[in-house]
């Protein structure tokens, strides 16, 4: 098929991969957990990874692979693992290719539940540098000499910093460190994660990807462009596989294989329909979030508005550089309220928007912070991380936005 929009890709992308059985356009759902075969040899084969094949669901399945097969095409990458969910997808990646008494660097401004993983992390005996990755200065401040990996993620969730990608991207590759980027805010519509020198991309597919606020998933994928040879921590028995490939292999078996957060037959299914709308849905939330960011910042009852699309942030010309693909700045706002007004009763006079733990929907979810996704990071690391007690996160949704703005201005004015 010749060069076609990604927009045209995304509605195509199950059957022109996958090609599936008598001309359905999406791979049938198989919840077979076990797999039979005609002759134990072939068993012995694909069990040891000599043929392709399935052997026990937990590992793999056919609708695992085709859900697989796309996200890793979308991202331009050689191989894709999928998960149970987003923290599943990130957690099997650090368990797998990280050891005790490795350093790692890790961006300051997590989401909440990234930051608690990586905070347990360290009790494993990883030594982990927090870092504000706006400036890549204090990235390479803080290599040693067993660092091993970098992460962040690519707008942070919910002060929307944006971390320096290229630049830290360069630093990976100087220094030979895996460089892995959690692009879950600004998925492969609007972000291209190899022009960042990314080596690895996890993604929660709960979020924009599937985009119904009905199915949980994860993905990380391998981009082709880490030498693994390079990696002091892959098994010597997983050296066995094409070298590009040695990492993803790691991820599957210790990751997927040993821990078990396997991504169910049905969910594969429910993420590829979502999957087929994710340029529409994200343009059109993204262009909604950025006329409430210009109309919140003319309010007199917020003091602050973060939002990438705003001239006023701080990485706003970062942002227009590094998501030039999708040519908008992502679905995710968050604003700090005056004190003449209660945030609880702002919240509870909303009609059209929903008070709700989730983001990247098709409806628009708004959420206190402080008191719900970083309550245990606790008041010291909030006050490092810009997250003060008013502060109120907004994931914008695809439905009108004058209805939108009216809600808002309704429950502005009951107060």
């Amino acid at each position: 098929m010749k060069d076609i929009k990604q927009a045209t890709a995304l509605v195509h992308s199950d059957i022109k991969i996958n090609k599936p059985q008598f001309g359905a356009v999406h791979e049938a759902t198989n919840n077979s957990v076990l797999f039979n075969f005609d002759d134990v040899a072939d068993l012995e084969a694909v069990f040891q990874g000599k043929q392709a094949g399935h052997v026990y669901s937990r590992s793999s399945s056919s609708s695992a692979v085709a859900l697989q097969n796309v996200l890793c095409s979308l991202e331009g990458g050689i191989a894709a693992t999928v998960f149970a969910t987003g923290m599943a997808a990130i957690s099997a990646t650090m368990f797998s290719l990280l050891r005790a008494q490795d350093h790692i660097v890790v961006s300051r401004f997590l989401f909440g539940n990234t930051r608690s993983f990586f905070d347990q992390l360290s009790h494993f005996g990883i030594d982990i540098d927090y870092v504000d990755m706006t400036n890549a200065a204090y990235v390479k401040e803080v290599l040693k000499v067993n660092t091993k990996m970098v992460f962040c993620e690519t707008i942070a969730n919910p002060c929307t910093q944006i971390a320096n990608l290229p630049e830290i991207g360069q630093i990976c590759v100087n220094n030979k460190l895996l460089f892995v980027i959690d692009n879950t805010m600004s998925p492969c519509v609007m972000f291209d994660a190899k022009a960042v020198n990314a080596n690895l991309v996890t993604t929660s597919l709960t979020k924009y990807v599937a985009g119904h606020g009905n199915v949980l998933g994860g993905v990380v994928v391998d981009l082709g462009n880490f030498d693994w040879q390079t990696f002091d921590n892959i098994d010597n028995f997983y050296k066995s596989a094409e070298p590009r490939l040695w990492g993803m292999t790691q991820i599957r078996k210790k990751g997927l294989r040993d821990m078990g957060a396997t991504l169910a037959p049905q969910s594969a299914h429910l993420v590829s329909v979502g999957l087929e709308t994710l340029a529409m849905r994200m343009q059109k939330s993204s262009e909604n979030a950025l006329s409430i960011a210009n109309f919140l910042q003319q309010s007199e009852y917020v003091t602050h508005v973060n939002f990438p699309g705003l001239k006023c942030h701080p990485q706003h010309v970062l942002a227009k550089a590094v998501f030039e693909k999708g040519g908008y700045f992502g679905g995710i706002l968050s604003f700090e309220l005056s004190s003449l007004v209660d945030m609880r009763r702002f919240l509870n006079a909303l009609q059209v928007i929903l008070v709700a733990t989730h983001l990247g929907d098709t409806r628009t979810l708004a959420l206190p912070v402080a008191t719900t996704i970083f309550y245990e990071t606790g008041p010291a690391k909030r006050a490092e991380m810009g997250i003060s007690d008013t502060l109120i996160r907004l994931s914008i949704g695809i439905e009108d936005v004058t209805d939108l703005v009216d809600d808002i201005s309704a429950a502005f004015n009951q107060l």
